[in-house]
């Protein structure tokens, strides 16, 4: 017989004695007993109802028959069940869908499943390990004991060194304008075509169980699901970075975990590295601003960030940045706010998403794109490939694309988010690389820790792997928790056996270039003049002072020499700045 959960011993105990149950024990153990799902009799002498007017249904079930048990269930049906399911509905209310995942799944279950091991041998018995008496030791030869623990001690994967807390969800890109004058990308080539995609949101600096409401920036990656491919546009909440070499990006994210002696993070590793990076100052004021904080991932922006190089079918080129403006508005959550969520909710972002799709509230983008022609990219005042400077909207508007659409929930999170692997090199006939120097460092570094955290063979997995993987495609062969080794074609190129031959339509663009080979450091670079425009022209007063309060409250626990670096470089953005910082800081006791 099924066994009763440990929680409803208290009311197996007043029925064994005799006692009148309440109605909520009656309903707790309705709803928690397989027994009374069970169409054998219940071995208890006495079971007692209390209805909503108190009146006391007492009713005796016998060992021998089941009917009985039959009139036990017409009598709970009448005094219990209506005013539970109306409880039930709102508690489900209450909770979101997330919260209910488990209880959805068992309404659609069909028929009991059978318990198995890896192997898929059914097991008899679950609840004890095989010994030697009641007391004894357990054998070797207990297989599902040994099956059991050892893939659990195997269950983790390294974590992302970077982007380790996220979300996903699926859903579509849809063409609304026609850009094939830009670009011969098969994603982009008729009003109304429809590429499935797999969204990831993270965090950037914090663990795999961090708070999704810290200051941070967010990722935002997109995996194009096209005829030609994977597509993966792996950006940012933000449409600039830190830095613009990706020499310091090891050294970067360093300052943006935890201290190496003390495991606690760190203010003088983090504002350190900032102070001597003054191009990082756009971008930390950025996330310093009310966009640090977003308020889940539906409300957010996102951007390819980097440059890119758009072909067309005449092998055109253009130079070009990818954005996507959220259709749910911008909002931030305060920093108080978002501090009491770090503690009663910091899966807060993931919980968001989830129930906004399971019912049926999908979040979308509009997506497009800012070009800028080679002969303007030579003229342009800054350099259109450094990753901590944004092109203006005046000068390269932004011309409207498409729609992202997110419809689906993952069904596991392991299978679909954190195996999930983008790869900026990872582009489709039509786009293509640019000089920018963070884009070119990326190129190499994501599918490299992937081959870490999966293994050779990550793009197998069925999130990762492209829609056309049917039949022969490559010559890479084996390695790894291989599920697909491409029949029997050649596993060599050339071949005489049909194996698959090149396709010179895909062809990248030629170009030309020359220089003295150097590691050129360009210290002379504007750093700071786009941060003063963002100081002046994006942000009003009310959005200045918390600006300059966020940065007070994150300078005032670095060291002092640190924190006079730093206030130089914000002073270069703008000389009020500069001083509402100094006042500042001087108000929580800082000696400057």
């Amino acid at each position: 017989m099924p066994k009763i959960g440990s929680g409803l011993i208290p009311v197996i105990r007043a029925i064994s004695l005799g006692r009148v149950l309440t109605r909520n024990a009656a309903l707790a153990l309705h709803h928690n007993s397989a027994v009374l799902d069970d169409k054998r009799p219940l071995s208890f002498p006495l079971i007692s109802y209390c209805s909503a007017r108190g009146t006391q249904k007492n009713i005796f079930l016998s060992k021998k028959t089941n009917n009985t048990l039959a009139f036990h269930r017409l009598l709970f049906r009448r005094y219990c069940c209506k005013k539970e399911t109306e409880d039930d509905k709102m508690s489900r209310m209450n909770r979101g869908p997330a919260a209910e995942q488990l209880t959805e799944y068992k309404k659609n279950v069909q028929g009991q499943h059978v318990l198995l091991t890896g192997s898929g041998n059914p097991i008899a018995k679950k609840t004890a390990s095989l010994t030697v008496g009641p007391n004894g030791p357990i054998l070797l030869q207990d297989f599902v004991f040994i099956d059991e623990m050892s893939h659990f001690t195997r269950e983790r994967i390294p974590e992302r060194v970077v982007h380790a807390k996220g979300a996903g969800a699926f859903g579509y890109f849809e063409v609304t304008h026609d850009i094939t004058n830009y670009c011969k990308a098969k994603v982009f080539s008729s009003i109304g075509k429809r590429t499935p995609v797999a969204v990831r949101f993270s965090s950037v600096g914090g663990e795999s169980g961090s708070s999704d409401t810290v200051r941070d920036p967010r990722g935002f990656a997109i995996k194009f699901y096209t005829e030609d491919g994977i597509w993966d546009l792996v950006g940012n909440n933000t449409p600039i970075f830190f830095i613009k070499d990706p020499i310091f990006f090891p050294s970067f994210i360093h300052t943006q975990k935890r201290n190496p002696v003390t495991h606690l993070k760190d203010a003088d590793m983090f504002w350190d590295f900032i102070s001597l990076r003054p191009e990082s100052t756009h971008q930390i004021m950025f996330l310093f601003s009310d966009r640090g904080i977003p308020d889940g991932h539906r409300h957010m922006n996102g951007y390819g960030s980097h440059t890119f190089k758009l072909v067309n079918a005449d092998n055109d080129i253009v130079y070009c940045k990818f954005h996507y403006k959220t259709d749910q508005g911008i909002k931030n959550i305060p920093v108080d706010k978002a501090a009491e969520l770090s503690s009663s909710d910091p899966d807060y972002s993931i919980k968001d998403l989830y129930n906004a799709i399971a019912t049926h509230n999908y979040p979308t983008w509009t997506f497009s794109i800012q070009v800028m022609k080679p002969s303007q990219a030579k003229e342009f005042r800054w350099n259109p490939f450094d990753l901590t400077k944004v092109w203006p909207h005046d000068e390269f508007p932004l011309i409207p694309v498409g729609k992202l659409v997110l419809d689906r929930n993952p069904e596991n999170y392991f299978a679909d988010v954190e195996q999930i692997a983008f790869d900026p090199a990872h582009m489709v006939p039509g786009i293509e690389a640019s000089p920018d120097k963070m884009l070119q460092g990326r190129l190499f570094s994501y599918g490299d820790t992937h081959r870490h955290r999966l293994g050779p063979n990550h793009l197998q997995l069925p999130v990762n792997c492209p829609y056309k993987a049917i039949s022969a495609m490559n010559y890479q062969r084996d390695g790894l928790m291989t599920f697909y080794n491409q029949n029997g074609a050649p596993n060599y190129f050339p071949n005489s056996f049909s194996g698959p031959q090149e396709c010179p339509a895909a062809r990248p663009t030629s170009y030309h270039v020359s220089g003295d080979v150097d590691r050129y450091d360009i210290e002379d670079e504007d750093n700071f003049g786009q941060a003063t425009i963002f100081w002046r022209r994006v942000l009003n007063d009310d959005e200045k002072t918390r600006l300059v309060n966020n940065l007070v409250n994150s300078l005032r626990n670095a060291s002092t020499f640190i924190v006079e670096r730093a206030v130089k470089n914000f002073t270069e953005v703008d000389t009020e700045l500069g001083k509402r910082l100094t006042d500042g800081l001087r108000n929580v006791g800082m000696q400057l």
